[in-house]
This record gives structure tokens, sequence and C-alpha cells, in this order.
């Protein structure tokens, strides 16, 4: 008995498929002939120009090969498929539920997948298959979603990877939640201009830790010296976060940080002091619950007791006002001359840290200070850098 009588030449013949036979013939052939002949019912269904009954017929005949005990059939029909948007949605869903080397095929390429069918698979899935989920090209903002929020370190990596991914700035600040601490996550977070500034300081305050805890810095310094670097490292690249953040961004990067417990005083203070008035003016409407016109307004031109106002209504202490009040009107006449640089000296020539007794004024007065000293040294670098041109 012939046990071959349709060939798989004759499959791809189009119109003259006779799906019985083609079903009759595969219940005794080879694996090898089933595999070529699945792979080319798939290219006869997409190329040969069928007619709708002869499709149906076609598509029949895919779907009972789903259930083909041999893996190499679905792999081949899985691979004549995987690329066309004509491909039977049900076949295809299917094969994306299939064991892992099928699935991938139309899990990483099939058009015919939606962003629902990715977002299911990814959610009750193993690692691998979302990480083909991550690696698909042009990959939506909701699949994209759903794998921030529950993929592992590798599949994020793999997401972060992929160029043509569309990652929302809610997903990203998602992983810098999950993964901060985790170091190749961290960097290609870093590398992304999307990235909002309250996950970028997430990140920053996660790589302060990183350091803090490395072994080479426990052995060479002490722990108060590397607590005080720490606190000064932190809210220098707060306030250096804070003073290239977009417009729209500032009321998120203000919250992140009130909930943090970093928007101080000193460092409202600090972001004054070194022209960071967008950021600060946004911190005061948080603060004060008034809106941002009427707190530019009192900025940029309120009288003294309207200022104090606003600081208070702020939950400043009174002698801590002052220093602000003295701090704004110094930046008017700074920002009037076109320099920012003296705002910091001529604060604590108004308050020298040895007038007051109140703790806290003295702790704001500190940073002052700080601050000053570091505007001398960055200022005396410029200049040597300047010299050691000109020679």
């Amino acid at each position: 008995m012939d046990r071959n009588p349709v060939k798989t030449g004759d499959v791809v013949s189009g119109p003259s498929v006779i799906v019985e036979a083609f079903l009759r013939w595969a219940e005794t052939a080879r694996v090898t002939d089933r595999a070529k002949a699945a792979n080319a019912l798939a290219r006869a269904f997409l190329h040969s120009g069928m007619d709708g009954e002869q499709q149906r017929a076609a598509s029949l005949a895919m779907t009972y090969l789903l259930d083909d005990p041999s893996p190499r059939v679905r792999l081949a029909l899985a691979e004549g498929l995987a690329d066309a948007n004509e491909a039977p949605r049900a076949v295809i869903v299917s094969l994306a539920e299939d064991q892992p080397e099928i699935a991938c095929t139309v899990i990483a390429r099939s058009p015919v997948l939606t962003e629902g069918d990715l977002v299911d698979l990814a959610g009750r899935s193993d690692g691998l298959t979302r990480g083909l989920i991550a690696s698909r090209p042009h990959l939506s903002r909701g699949v994209a979603a759903a794998i921030a929020e529950i993929g592992d370190e590798a599949e994020i990596c793999i997401l972060l990877e992929n160029v043509d991914a569309s990652i929302t700035r809610i997903s990203l600040r998602r992983i810098a939640e999950r993964f901060g601490h985790c170091c190749e996550v961290r960097n290609l977070l870093l590398e992304r201009d999307s990235l909002p500034a309250d996950a970028r300081h997430m990140l920053v305050s996660h790589i302060t830790a990183a350091l803090t805890n490395s072994g080479l810095v426990r052995t060479t310094m002490a722990a108060s010296r590397i607590d005080h670097l720490t606190r000064e490292a932190r809210e220098t690249a707060a306030v250096t976060i804070a003073g290239t953040v977009a417009q729209d961004e500032i009321p998120g990067l203000v919250d992140h940080l009130r909930t943090d417990g970093r928007l101080t005083p000193a460092f409202l203070i600090h972001a004054l002091c070194t022209g960071k008035v967008d950021f600060f003016a946004g911190a005061m409407m948080s603060l004060s619950g008034l809106d941002d016109r009427r707190v530019r307004s009192i900025l940029a031109t309120g009288r003294m007791h309207a200022v104090r106002a606003l600081f208070e209504a702020s939950g400043l202490g009174r002698d801590i006002a002052a220093v602000f009040v003295e701090a704004v009107f110094l930046w008017r006449k700074a920002s009037a001359a076109g320099t920012l640089d003296s705002i910091s000296a001529l604060l604590l020539e108004r308050f020298s840290p040895e007038m007051t007794r109140d703790g806290a004024v003295s702790e704001l007065l500190d940073m002052v200070e700080k601050l000053h000293r570091l505007e001398m040294r960055v200022s005396a670098r410029s200049y040597a850098s300047d010299v050691s041109l000109a020679a």
C-alpha cells in the first residue's frame, strides 16, 4: 500500500489541495514528511490564492495538526505562519500556548497576537515567554507595562534593551521601584532621557547605598565619615536633578522628595541659593497649598511680609522663614545682575551661625556655609584650569 499518496508538492498547489486526502495521509505519514507538509500547507494558505471554501478547509487541516504528537510538525506549522498578518488567529494563539520551542516562534514574531493576548501570556507564563514578549518589535505600551510590573530582572533588561518598545514614564518609574538595586537595570534606566526625575533620584539613592556598602569604602573610611559624605552626595545629586527637571515633572519630584523625607529646609535653601527657582516654586506650591501663579508672583515681586507669610504657610518656623526671606531678596538682586554665585556668601554675611542659638537655624546656615565652600572650590578649580590653558 502506498503510504504517501499525497506529495508535499501537491499541498502547495493551492486550490487543488484535497483536505480529506491530506488528513488520511497525515495519520500514517512519517514525521519528516508531516513536518514538510505542515509548512507547505501554511504557505499555501497564505500565498496560493485559495477561495473562501478552500481557505476554510486548509484552516481546519492546520487546526488538526495542532494535535500532532510530534513537536517538529507543530514547529514547522509555526514557522510557516509566524510572520503573516493573514495567519488564522485560532491556530496562532494555540501555537503560542504550545511548548516553549514552538511557542517562541510565534510569540516573538506573529503580528496576529493582540496586546491582550500578549498581556495574558505574560501573566500566566514563565520567564522565557516573558523574555520573548519583551523582545518583540514595536512592543506596545500596555504589554511593556505588564512586563514592567511582573517581569524578573532578566526580562526587564530585555525590555529596556528593546529600542522599539514603547515604555511610558510610569512603567520606567515602576521598574526603578522594583529593580533600582540591580546594577544592570539601573544603568539601562539612566541611559534614558525619558526617565522621570523622581525615578532618577531613586536610582541615585541606590547608587549611594551601593557605594556606602562597598567593602573598599568601609575599609578605608570611618563610619561617621561615610555617613556624612553619603548625606552630602544625596543632597547634591537631588539638587542637581531638581535643576534639570522638566516643568511638568516638578510636582512629581516634589511629592517624591516630600514622601521620602528629603524636602528639608536645608535642601530647599540649597536649591534656592543655587538658582533652582522653578523647582523651589514648585516645592512652595506643594507645601503652602497656593497655586503656581500666586507662588511665583510672591517670590518674584512680593513684599517682605508676603514672602514671609508664604514660607510660614509652608510650615517653616519664623526664624527659619527669616533666612528664606533674605535669600529670596538676595536672589532677586543677583538675578537682576545676571549672577547667582554670591547668594550663599551674602546670606552668610546677614546671618552668621554664631549669631543664633536656634538649632534649626544653625543647621540651615551650616548648609549655606558648606555650599559657599563648595562654590569657592569650584571657582578655584575653574581659575586654575584657565591659568593652565593660558600658559
